[in-house]
């Protein structure tokens, strides 16, 4: 029997409903959306997660309740009342210029509880796991372009294609260059002198890795072991909250 109120997946995908409650809660986005049945539709997913939590059945059964369709209903129906797929160009060009930042951040926020809940079912599958990284998304990225920090120099701000996506991560390993093969675990958004990262790269002693093997998008090979400690800490540091 798996003990499943202690799974890192679950216990991640509840805080990440929580926080997108308070990110959604105080947003003020503008253009057209449904702020009262986003906000409606994830409170329901928290019975969702609870019935989970407490299912105590292994991981690959987790993947065929009910719940976890549930979920992932609820997550497009949340961005459709966000304004469908293209929800979060929108709001980033009608954000003024003096609320830009803010809204960066909250949109981050709200892109990271989605791909917590849609990846549920992707990260179970991966069997019985008791590590916090299982928690969260750790793939493959290719660096696609790298820039100075507008506000901090020991800072770069680079784009990395992780797939279906390209993410903004903030990191301070200056050696890192356009074209590096990165592995980039999907944490909660954090800003860095008004610039919002939505991820970190893993790295050792030596630095970010950048050579890292696997296809873009999905999970890195050959990893060593040290360069989870960081992305460890950082789950168990969001589950504390």
């Amino acid at each position: 029997m798996w003990d499943t109120s202690k799974d890192y997946r679950l216990l991640v995908a509840e805080k990440s409903v929580e926080l997108f409650l308070r990110t959604i809660e105080g947003a003020k986005f503008r253009g057209q959306w449904d702020k009262k049945r986003a906000v409606q539709l994830a409170k329901e997913m928290l019975p969702d997660i609870q019935a989970l939590r407490y299912s105590y059945v292994d991981p690959e059964e987790l993947v065929e309740m009910p719940q976890m369709k549930s979920l992932k209903e609820k997550a497009q129906e949340i961005i459709e009342a966000l304004g469908g797929e293209d929800w979060h160009r929108k709001f980033l060009a009608q954000a003024g210029k003096d609320e830009r930042e803010k809204v960066e951040e909250q949109v981050a926020k709200i892109k990271f509880f989605l791909n917590t809940i849609l990846g549920l079912d992707r990260r179970l599958k991966l069997g019985k796991i008791n590590d916090p990284v299982i928690g969260v998304d750790i793939v493959v990225g290719e660096v696609m372009s790298v820039g100075k920090h507008p506000r901090a120099d020991k800072l770069l701000v680079t784009n990395v294609n992780i797939g279906e996506r390209a993410i903004t991560v903030v990191t301070n390993d200056l050696s890192v260059k356009e074209g590096n093969r990165v592995a980039v675990a999907l944490l909660p958004p954090r800003v860095f002198f008004g610039v919002v990262s939505e991820g970190m790269f893993l790295g050792a002693e030596e630095g970010v890795l950048k050579d890292v093997k696997g296809e873009i998008g999905g999970l890195p090979k050959g990893i060593p072991l040290e360069a989870l400690n960081e992305t460890r800490n950082m789950v168990e540091a969001f589950l504390k909250g």
